[in-house]
């Protein structure tokens, strides 16, 4: 991934005028519960598979993943809460960001402190789906995305009616991506594809917003990546076994002719 100006931190200082608040001075919760119990396993299932991918694509390190994290998008005037130009998805991505902000964690991701925005944002429905399709100007949720972050992709993931929305941004606007043959929406950017999985995750068997490859595989979860690494290791324990008996009855077979032979005077040595 190519440099960028937030992986120097005295640059963003020299930019940033003083009297801004940064995300040490911004509220870091709104005292709003996380709405079912789906959304928190479903966040880290998407953070567990994906990991392995983008370490790979971001050789440098810098990228971050947002669970249910604050972002300011608007700076707050002094007399108003500053909550309302803030906005929590249930799951964000940011390239070329590091990890953490000067050595430190982030309470919230501030746009005029860190100036990348989001790649990628996932909202996971728990009512009607209204809220996370919102156009309302300054306030609904899809219109932020789209007019205010600008988020390049947009996905909306309602587990309780087994539907899943991806959005791209064109032109401005958001646009209802197609699917492909498999059901499963496309981002070439990201060579992942990302559909609806029907299975056990931590002991709840359900659905789930999972990635798949760009071949076609489904990305594994970090349980799944060690079941198939014993798998891997029993196979070959197996087949050095078939092989290290197969060698075993070869000897023995040769041991055998070799008696014959000695038997019928031939000298075989």
């Amino acid at each position: 991934m190519s440099e960028t100006i937030t992986q120097h931190p005295q640059i963003i200082e020299e930019i940033l005028p003083k009297s801004l608040p940064t995300d040490q001075d911004l509220p870091d919760r709104d005292g709003i519960p996380v709405n079912n119990f789906q959304e928190h396993p479903q966040s880290i299932l998407l953070t567990d598979t994906l990991e392995p991918v983008l370490i790979k694509q971001h050789t440098d390190g810098n990228y971050c993943i947002g669970q249910d994290c604050g972002i300011y998008w608007r700076i707050p005037n002094p007399d108003e809460n500053p909550l309302r130009g803030a906005i929590s998805p249930d799951w964000f991505y940011v390239p070329n960001v590091p990890k953490m902000l000067k050595g430190r964690f982030r309470r919230s991701y501030v746009m005029w402190q860190e100036l990348i925005p989001p790649f990628l944002v996932i909202e996971f429905v728990s009512g009607d789906g209204s809220e996370e399709r919102n156009t309302t100007p300054y306030q609904g949720k899809f219109w932020i995305y789209e007019q205010i972050l600008r988020i390049p992709f947009y996905g909306i993931f309602d587990a309780f009616n087994s539907s899943l929305e991806f959005y791209q941004l064109s032109a401005g606007h958001y646009s209802l991506m197609p699917t492909n043959e498999q059901g499963r929406f496309v981002i070439n950017q990201l060579s992942l594809e990302f559909g609806i999985w029907s299975g056990i995750y931590r002991g709840m068997d359900a659905l789930w917003l999972r990635a798949w490859d760009i071949q076609g595989n489904l990305l594994p979860t970090g349980d799944e990546r060690t079941e198939q690494e014993r798998l891997r290791t029993e196979q070959e324990r197996l087949r050095a076994e078939q092989a290290e008996k197969l060698l075993e009855e070869e000897k023995n077979r040769a041991n055998k002719l070799a008696e014959k032979l000695r038997a019928l005077g031939i000298d075989i040595d």
